[in-house]
């Protein structure tokens, strides 16, 4: 039977909550979560408009089979769902703008003389989305990683550098093993033929949805069987 879900990320807002209640002297774990469970919601409504959940699942099908769940040391090995989260991350990368850098000496950038001591602020998100590096940059298109190999200078969604996000580990490893784990357990539709929503709102330096995800899912088979074994 299928169930309808509004923000079916929000238990990492839960989380989140829960954590900002518990004395702690770093931030930066409750902030994290937070900017996980942003990108999740977008890349599930992705993953919904652009018909890829069938390429995902065949991919965790055909490595898992229909006994076992997906475990973290699998994540290297599905290139596919890799593929999607990445190019999810660049279309919408953890913050719009990075941690800002100061030049240590005079240099050149884009033709601009840029002074000793200058603070820089770089735009990821437009970077992501400059024709003049990327083919097509405002479609969806996990297979433009297949191949090639990226330069990291023209994909930064977690910075770049001794200054780049530090959570950068965490997020990778929650987003492939939470979003594979939905996937490969449940089937996922849109609750109508609508494309969803995918303009950005005002919620922070993350960039929410500005309207939140809603989705139909119900149980796969593969759960009876792993049921059944347990």
């Amino acid at each position: 039977m299928w169930k309808h879900y509004d923000r079916p990320f929000a238990f990492l807002a839960r989380i989140t909550g829960e954590i900002q209640n518990v004395e702690t002297r770093s931030p930066l774990f409750k902030n994290q979560l937070n900017a996980i469970q942003i990108k999740m919601e977008l890349a599930m409504s992705n993953f919904l408009n652009h018909l890829v959940l069938k390429k995902v699942r065949a991919e965790l099908d055909a490595f898992l089979g229909y006994k076992q769940l997906l475990d973290e040391t699998d994540l290297p090995k599905l290139q596919y769902q890799q593929n999607t989260i990445v190019e999810n991350l660049r279309l919408y990368p953890t913050t719009p703008v990075i941690t800002p850098h100061m030049s240590s000496d005079c240099c050149t950038v884009g033709g601009y003389s840029i002074p000793p001591k200058t603070i820089l602020l770089v735009n990821a998100w437009a970077i992501h989305r400059d024709n003049k590096l990327w083919d097509d940059p405002t479609c969806f298109n996990p297979e433009r990683f297949d191949t090639a190999e990226v330069n990291a200078y023209k994909l930064l969604p977690f910075g770049l550098g001794r200054r780049a996000f530090p959570g950068m580990g965490l997020a990778n490893r929650i987003i492939g093993l939470t979003l594979g784990s939905l996937i490969q357990c449940f089937e996922w539709e849109r609750i109508n033929e609508k494309p969803i929503n995918m303009v950005e709102g005002t919620g922070g330096l993350a960039m929410p949805q500005n309207e939140p995800l809603e989705a139909l899912c119900k149980v796969r088979s593969v759960m009876d069987n792993i049921v059944a074994i347990a």
